[in-house]
């Protein structure tokens, strides 16, 4: 599976490299907006992290690995991003899809000093988005819980920043 998982993100991420404005950033309508689904997982250090419990707040739900060269490519941005718009009703949800759990994740959590929650996802979770095939996976989650966009592959760090500015916005 992760394999396949390595050789799906190649694929997405040449595409979205290849099309270049194609991979662009756009806001779902918000009367087309779906609610997210809830989880409840336990991060690093066995604290519960529901997703419920982030609503009032713009959440950017990041679905990524330890093998995925693209999803490496993002931490720091997301990071730079906790650190600088958490204070505005913003924060950053991290799921490691890998395999071996804890294991590897705890080490790069420490090695990348990610200042966000991270959770270890399960296929039950990723069936509840939709099915997450690709690593990185990034949903942009609004103050209500509902899904403002999804981007499979990567996308500019200027994209994500300006669907969170957006959706900080008074009124939104």
């Amino acid at each position: 599976m992760r394999e396949n998982r390595n050789l799906l993100a190649g694929i997405v991420l040449g595409s979205a490299l290849f099309a270049g404005t194609a991979a662009q950033a756009a806001l779902i309508p918000e009367k087309d907006r779906k609610p997210a689904a809830d989880f409840t997982l336990l991060d690093a250090s066995g604290a519960k992290v529901q997703l419920s419990a982030y609503k009032g707040k713009v959440v950017l739900l990041n679905f990524w690995a330890t093998w995925c060269g693209p999803c490496k490519l993002e931490i720091p941005w997301f990071e730079d991003f906790q650190t600088t718009l958490s204070g505005r009703g913003f924060t950053v949800l991290g799921v490691s899809m890998d395999d071996d759990g804890w294991k590897v994740v705890k080490p790069y959590i420490a090695t990348a000093k990610m200042n966000y929650p991270v959770v270890i996802g399960n296929d039950k979770l990723a069936d509840a988005y939709g099915g997450v095939d690709a690593m990185p996976t990034t949903l942009v989650i609004d103050k209500k819980g509902r899904i403002a966009a999804m981007h499979t592959g990567i996308i500019g760090k200027d994209d994500y920043k300006k669907e969170i500015l957006e959706l900080l916005s008074p009124g939104k």
